[in-house]
């Protein structure tokens, strides 16, 4: 499945992607901040597209209208058991990240916010589940702009690479609160 946005593609991962994936993902601004320690090669990029993004739900942002159709992020939704947030089979987590050179363009809660459409609308969910580590401003924002309220804050089983940082903020958005924002 693929899904559009005016300025942005949100299609599968593939395995061609790799090369694409590691300059990325390879970024030690980028991972960390969504709890993940920067790639460190080709292979490894590719065995995370394998095991991790590969998953239904999970998609690679592209933007239109370039010469390429190499992903710049990543967006998905972890249902039910496959999140560590959500609670029973209607419920999921969604997850994101962006390339640097691509922060503070609006891409993310554009993709973001297709996602949510697709998960209400046609995956028929009732509650979208989000965390963001303390101090990550441009996530909160994003959750904040996607109508994501303040849920409770928890402490991660792991730190995150970047600064050791465990606390992590957790939001929510109820298929009521979507539809009365759609309203």
């Amino acid at each position: 499945m693929q899904l559009e946005t005016p300025r942005l593609i949100l299609r599968p991962w593939q395995e061609s992607d790799a090369p694409a994936l590691f300059r990325v993902a390879s970024d030690p601004e980028v991972g960390p901040r969504a709890g993940w320690t920067a790639h460190e090669s080709v292979e490894e990029s590719l065995q995370i597209i394998r095991t991790i993004l590969g998953a239904p739900e999970t998609y690679a942002i592209v933007l239109r209208g370039r010469d390429t159709e190499d992903p710049v992020g990543s967006v998905g939704l972890m249902i039910g058991e496959a999140s560590t947030l959500a609670s029973g089979s209607r419920e999921a987590e969604i997850g994101y990240w962006l390339a640097r050179d691509h922060w503070g363009r609006g891409y993310m809660p554009e993709a973001a916010g297709a996602l949510i459409e697709h998960a209400f609308s046609d995956l028929h969910l009732d509650m979208v589940w989000a965390g963001y580590y303390e101090g990550n401003e441009q996530s909160r924002r994003v959750q904040e702009k996607l109508g994501l309220a303040p849920s409770h804050v928890h402490t991660a089983s792991a730190p995150r690479p970047i600064d050791g940082c465990t606390r992590v903020h957790v939001t929510r958005l109820t298929r009521e609160a979507w539809e009365a924002r759609r309203a």
